[in-house]
């Protein structure tokens, strides 16, 4: 059997995460890229994720990011959750607007990592910008004996 490959082994969760993360199939976010310790996700803005502003609801906007957080933290079959996030929200977003968010890892050490997550819109124009503290838990995204059929 050939071996596994840090991004073969994120692809794979990437999959596992986008089949079983409801919340992020009933806001549309799909998985564009993953690689370990980074993943960029999409999502349309529709008309019922506005808040009574007429603007994309910050909530919506954080989950976007914390779902590029979730992939990317999570890349390396490592069962990982969040210990913490904060953002900061630099322009509206309106419906219709296509946000990317990407994560990014800047630390790990042991358990912990840090990420950073941007969210922009179709014009590239920086929507918000994010920065989550995660924690490894036991277990893995994928069960050992599964991974070990993954080529």
């Amino acid at each position: 059997m050939p071996a596994l490959t840090p991004q073969t082994m994120a692809e794979a969760v990437g999959q596992t995460i986008a089949a079983g993360d409801r919340a992020g199939q009933a806001l549309g976010i799909i998985l564009e890229r993953i690689a370990p310790g980074f993943a960029q996700v999409r999502m349309t803005v529709r008309p019922d994720m506005v808040n009574a502003h007429g603007t994309c609801h910050g909530g919506v906007i954080f989950t976007l990011a914390d779902m590029a957080f979730a992939y990317a933290c999570n890349s390396a079959n490592h069962s990982t959750v969040a210990a913490g996030a904060d953002i900061d929200f630099l322009a509206p977003a309106h419906p219709g607007d296509m946000l990317t968010a990407t994560a990014r890892e800047s630390a790990q050490a042991g358990r912990l990592g840090v990420y950073d997550m941007e969210v922009r819109n179709q014009e590239e124009r920086l929507i918000a910008l994010c920065r989550g503290r995660s924690c490894r838990i036991q277990g893995s995204v994928i069960r050992p004996e599964l991974a070990e059929r993954i080529e």
